[in-house]
């Protein structure tokens, strides 16, 4: 039986543990049941590790529930940036990694051989030069070196410029500080103030998103491939169902919930000729396949449609393209005129008209008016009648009230009364 080993190789499976203890928590070890015991002990034993100050246990009948509590109010950094430090390494990884590194301090600009020759003789380290040449290469493609050719000579060095500058400007601390705690890439920002024996004393964030963090992979792969304007292919993993498939789109924009800090890949599939959402969080993979020689002509299209989103859902009946709800509510004038306020302020973009005395009417045209019924279920008790175009939304509604009737036992209402 192999040892547990707190490192990892592969980051998808602790990301989808560290997210279940995180976001749902509250299962015991028998609730797991896509993976095997051991491998559900071997993660809650890493999640232990990483994170043991904020990790919660609750002894039920069948064992215990394991949870993380973590209130972003109170901490000056994210925990879970821990997660992203663990990546497993062999013996000749670290030995190379630190031995490389200080060898090339002081400036110097050395060839695979002449850092070969060096370990040897400065540390009695020896290593084969092929080794040597690949993991200089790996850093200078992870940007730890920084590499030049002259003539067929190709050097190797280390820039160390802005690491000084950085630790002779207080405010650049501040700075990095602040944006670790960003909601995009802010371990980066964590990692650098680690490196340089700082931490954040000047910033807290109210509401923080930390578990998102967790995306960032998969952000930074969609990125790229926005940026060369590429079609990729995600391997998506059902939320619901767990069922995964693949999907293949042009990568647009990523949309970000104010309330939710839930993220969205929004996209072009060719396939059904149509734009859709992603959520980040169901995305296990994304790879860039190829150039997309309509990148621009989808952006400008995008632009125009995002007009008529209330939330990230492109999906409209089969009837219509663009379906339209209507909601006509009672409002006691002048003392309840904040009513209408709210819904020119919050009915992003819908039209507010005055149609009689302490009446008004509230239209808006959506993709999907499924998106709108939380927000129109506040309204409750002042609602007059509701119609949309999609009869299912409004079915839905009234099918939802009629429920609420039901289970607090108050007296059956039909159209044109207060709702």
């Amino acid at each position: 039986m192999s040892n547990f080993q707190e490192l990892i190789k592969n980051f998808s499976k602790t990301r989808e543990y560290v997210r279940d203890f995180f976001v749902y928590g509250f299962k015991t070890r028998n609730e797991f049941m896509d993976k095997s015991p051991r491998t559900y002990d071997n993660e809650r034993r890493r999640l232990e590790s990483w994170l043991g100050p904020f990790v919660q246990k609750d002894y039920v009948s069948g064992g215990f529930n394991i949870s993380l509590a973590i209130d972003s109010n109170l901490l000056d950094f994210n925990p879970l940036f821990r997660v992203w430090k663990t990546k497993s390494f062999t013996d000749n990884d670290i030995v190379l990694h630190f031995l490389i590194l200080d060898l090339l301090q002081d400036g110097r600009s050395l060839t695979a051989e002449e850092i070969t020759d060096c370990l040897l003789t400065e540390y009695e380290a020896f290593f084969d030069i092929q080794t040597v040449r690949r993991k200089c290469n790996a850093y200078q493609k992870e940007g730890l070196l920084n590499k030049e050719k002259k003539g067929k000579t190709v050097l190797f060095f280390l820039d160390n410029t802005l690491a000084r500058w950085l630790k002779s400007n207080e405010t650049v601390m501040d700075a990095l500080a602040f944006y670790q705690m960003a909601g995009c890439f802010g371990v980066i920002g964590n990692e650098i103030l680690e490196q340089l024996e700082q931490s954040n004393r000047s910033f807290r964030v109210k509401h923080s998103f930390f578990v998102h963090t967790l995306e960032d992979e998969i952000l930074l792969a969609l990125f790229d491939a926005m940026n060369r304007r590429f079609t990729v292919e995600l391997e998506i993993k059902s939320s619901k169902k767990g069922l995964v498939n693949t999907a293949n789109c042009t990568p647009l924009q990523i949309f970000v919930s104010s309330r939710s800090g839930r993220r969205f890949l929004c996209g072009y599939v060719s396939k059904s000729k149509r734009f859709t959402c992603f959520r980040l969080d169901t995305i296990k993979h994304a790879v860039s396949l190829e150039p997309s020689p309509e990148y621009e002509d989808l952006q400008n299209k995008l632009e125009r449609n995002r007009r008529q989103l209330w939330g990230v859902s492109f999906q409209g009946t089969e009837r219509h393209h663009l379906d339209v709800l209507t909601m006509t509510l009672q409002v006691e004038e002048p003392g309840e005129l904040y009513i209408v306020d709210r819904l020119k302020r919050e009915g992003r973009g819908g039209d507010v008209t005055r149609i009689a005395e302490n009446t008004w009417q509230y239209r808006r045209e959506a993709f999907d008016c499924n998106e709108m019924l939380p927000w129109i279920r506040t309204f409750t008790g002042r609602i007059l009648s509701l119609e949309c175009t999609a009869k299912s939304v409004e079915q839905r509604f009234y099918h939802d009230l009629q429920t609420m009737y039901q289970m607090y036992q108050i007296g059956e209402h039909t159209n044109g009364t207060v709702f």
